[in-house]
């Protein structure tokens, strides 16, 4: 293969591995005298445990350990805690209780885990489970943010009062208030943000096993942020991070269910020590819907005021998210950092006041997914303008363009003070509504009207900060059958890295993309990493190639300048060789790192990084539905997207990542719900029975464009693009729908437009 670099799109290296079942799983992987571990969970969301009995279980068949909260305690294993325990703005400590490997005295959440029985297979530990008795005394549970902050409301954790973790306001009240007093036109919502569960096509799952000889652990495991999970499953096990070793094989998907530490990785450890051999654990799909960490869930009452001309003057936004029963992972950070980082996104808005609120309840833990805060953001503002638009009269692209921070005002420092370095808002929106046939859109609405369907048009435009940790390395190594390692701290769950990552190595060495091998998903293999999340990889893994790929040519500079006899100042590199200026006397790379290593200095490279800024990746997506007068099915016709993702290294691939997004966002808007008995605390939608994923023939045929605008923060120009249409699509799919039932007076609805729910909000409004 020759070199092909950034802005081509080669077919993906890893898709003939994967479609052929040459992928390497988690589950595909064999161990000798491998045991089998089985989760006994709580059937309460919420009660005292008065007593637990393994007696039976620890004599069934094949049994070779059943463990306990009092066994994890006598043998020094840990909590497991929050990644922030703080404030990001502040530094004021969140209110939290640690969330405990088994639970001891109490269980929070139907599904968490109280015992863990270790037995020679799968079935016998399931069987052995049966026989553990538990008494339970269940207590009131609460399922909803408001519910959790009622008074009289029960309580979860003692370390949390009143089950409030945050409870903050930033931003400038008094002149939010001033403005919403001299506005024109004000415009309220109450928006729910509700509860999805990601469903992975791989469940997580892990294989711990002990040396010891060497002390040290190591965890086979599904997961997308090795390095910084190991470093908190190290903490829980009582041992330092270099007793942890981490590998992710072949990862079957995540976004963002994978992305933190879960008891059950340390659990697997530990049982693995206990018993000296290997334990492996794979969650049923039962376990995902009950115990994934989960997203969204964030309720929030928003405000906007505008001037007489449709200018926006002021915000108010007062949120409630229910992080379930433990604050875990970044849970308080994606209140205190992505949530407020973009409030009023694109848009110039003088004065912003938030009320932020994070309350405990009795549901599964509240993790991350794509675009973490800034969809709740997103969101919101975009609700509101079109509501204030059919409010107030204006034409909803015209008062966006009008509000919008203009190309030449770029870079801007936003309310809160962060600043956004590129992006041309205004022209990326004009582009989406020409491409989607803005002025067609009449026509195609009375061919609707002549079949019986109502017909909306929606758009929304979205923005995000990318990077997620804010540190990445990788290490580059020359080897002597003459390929290239190219070894990272990032991770590939599914999403091409190992195409786009040697795309950009090629591209600046010059070196053919079949000779660089991608390897990642090991701790020991680099010293740091910061996994996938956040849209990071291209910018932070490949900004550390590019600095690497720097290092490496000045490198072979010297190399290169003996070999051919010139002053390094005659030389120069292009297509990967050190040619001497004005002739025709040259070298390959590939050459000169064999002579380095001969001489005993080679040209490979370590790099390691630290960001100074985020990339931020923006753009509009425009909808059409229709929707059945009779039943309330929402049908998706139409999706136009012109996203803003500056230079991109695989366009096929990103277009890739917009789909996958996009039938997302689709999915939460339209059919996913995570939805709790608010009694009893049961989760109702534990299947896929009763939680719909989109399929096929629920999403249209996607038209994708570009705007790019190269980033200026780093070297590569790239902004992250994994998350956009999971942000945008929300909003958009909810704008068109309420557009399409404007002529029957309705204002407002419930997500997700399920047809029961469409079809309420129809006979609502007669």
């Amino acid at each position: 293969m020759s070199k092909v670099g950034i802005g081509a799109s080669p077919r993906r290296r890893e898709d003939q591995r994967f479609v052929t079942g040459q992928g390497a799983y988690l589950d595909d992987l064999r161990f000798e005298r491998l045991a089998h571990a089985f989760v006994l969970r709580s059937p309460h969301a919420h009660a005292r445990i008065r007593s637990i009995d393994t007696t039976a279980a620890k004599g069934a068949p094949g049994v070779l350990a059943v463990l306990t909260a009092s066994d994890a305690t006598g043998d020094g294993l840990r909590p497991l805690r929050p990644y922030a325990e703080a404030n990001i703005q502040t530094g004021e400590p969140f209110a939290f209780a640690p969330q405990p490997l088994l639970a001891h005295d109490k269980v929070r959440f139907a599904g968490e885990p109280v015992a863990l029985v270790v037995a020679e297979s799968a079935a016998q530990a399931a069987d052995a489970a049966e026989l553990v008795d538990i008494e339970y005394a269940p207590l009131p549970a609460v399922t909803s943010g408001d519910a959790a902050r009622a008074a009289g409301a029960p309580l979860i954790a003692d370390d949390v009062p009143g089950n409030l973790c945050l409870d903050w306001r930033t931003g400038d009240a008094k002149a939010a208030d001033a403005a919403f007093a001299r506005a024109a036109h004000v415009v309220a919502l109450t928006l729910d943000n509700h509860r999805i569960v990601m469903n992975p096509m791989e469940p997580r799952g892990g294989v711990g096993q002990f040396d010891a000889a060497s002390g040290r652990y190591t965890l086979h495991v599904s997961s997308q942020n090795i390095h910084i999970n190991r470093d908190h499953v190290a903490r829980a096990l009582g041992v330092g991070s270099k007793d942890v070793r981490f590998i992710a094989p072949d990862v079957g998907g995540g976004f963002g269910a994978k992305n933190f530490a879960y008891v059950e990785h340390a659990l697997v450890l530990w049982a693995a020590k206990r018993t000296s051999r290997p334990v492996k654990w794979i969650a049923s799909r039962s376990e995902v819907f009950l115990t994934d960490h989960a997203a969204r869930d964030t309720a929030a009452e928003a405000s906007l005021a505008l001037d007489a001309a449709g200018r926006f003057l002021a915000l108010k936004v007062t949120s409630v998210a229910n992080l379930g029963a433990y604050m875990i992972g970044a849970g308080g950070a994606v209140q205190t950092y992505q949530y407020i980082h973009l409030q009023g996104t694109v848009y110039r808005i003088p004065a912003i006041a938030l009320h932020v609120v994070a309350v405990l309840s009795n549901t599964a833990p509240i993790g991350v997914t794509r675009g973490p805060g800034f969809a709740e953001t997103v969101n919101i503002i975009e609700r509101l303008i079109d509501a204030a638009a059919i409010k107030a009269g204006f034409d909803r692209a015209e008062l966006r363009r009008l509000n919008m921070v203009p190309a030449d005002a770029m870079p801007m420092t936003n309310f809160f003070g962060f600043q956004v370095d590129s992006g041309s808002f205004a022209e990326t929106l004009g582009a989406a509504l020409a491409r989607a046939d803005l002025v067609g859109f009449a026509a195609r609405r009375k061919q609707s009207e002549r079949t019986g369907r109502l017909r909306g048009l929606g758009f929304a435009y979205h923005i995000k900060g990318t990077g997620g940790p804010p540190e990445e390395n990788v290490d580059v190594r020359f080897e002597g059958d003459g390929t290239v390692s190219l070894i990272t701290g990032t991770q590939h769950i599914g999403q091409g890295h190992e195409t786009t990552l040697p795309q950009i190595l090629a591209h600046r060495l010059g070196v053919a993309n079949d000779r660089i091998r991608l390897r990642q998903g090991d701790t020991d293999l680099i010293a740091h990493g910061g996994g996938h999340g956040s849209s990071r990889a291209t910018y932070m893994g490949g900004t550390a190639i590019w600095r690497a790929s720097d290092a490496i040519i000045a490198k072979g500079m010297a190399i290169a300048a003996d070999a051919l006899e010139a002053a390094e100042a005659d030389l120069r590199f292009e297509d990967g060789r050190f040619v001497v200026s004005g002739t025709d006397r040259a070298i390959g790379l590939l050459e000169v790192a064999a002579l380095g290593r001969d001489k005993g200095e080679p040209i490979d490279t370590y790099e390691f990084w630290k960001r100074e800024h985020m990339t931020f990746p923006n753009g509009a997506h425009v909808v059409e539905v229709e929707i059945d007068r009779d039943t309330g099915r929402v049908d998706l016709v139409r999706y136009t997207a012109v996203d803003d993702y500056g230079v991109m290294v695989n366009p096929m691939i990103v277009a890739g990542q917009m789909h996958g997004g996009m039938a997302q966002g689709a999915g939460q808007a339209l059919l996913e719900h995570a939805v709790y008995d608010p009694g009893s605390g049961q989760m109702l939608a534990g299947s896929f029975m009763d939680y719909a994923l989109p399929r096929a023939d629920d999403l249209p045929s996607f038209d994708v464009g570009f705007n790019g605008i190269p980033c200026t923060t780093n070297p590569l120009g790239v902004k992250g693009c994994g998350e956009a249409g999971a942000i945008a699509a929300f909003p958009a799919i909810a704008n068109a729908i309420l557009d399409a039932l404007a002529p029957l007076g309705v204002t407002g609805f419930d997500g997700p437009a399920t047809p029961a729910r469409i079809w309420q909000a129809m006979q609502a409004a007669r």
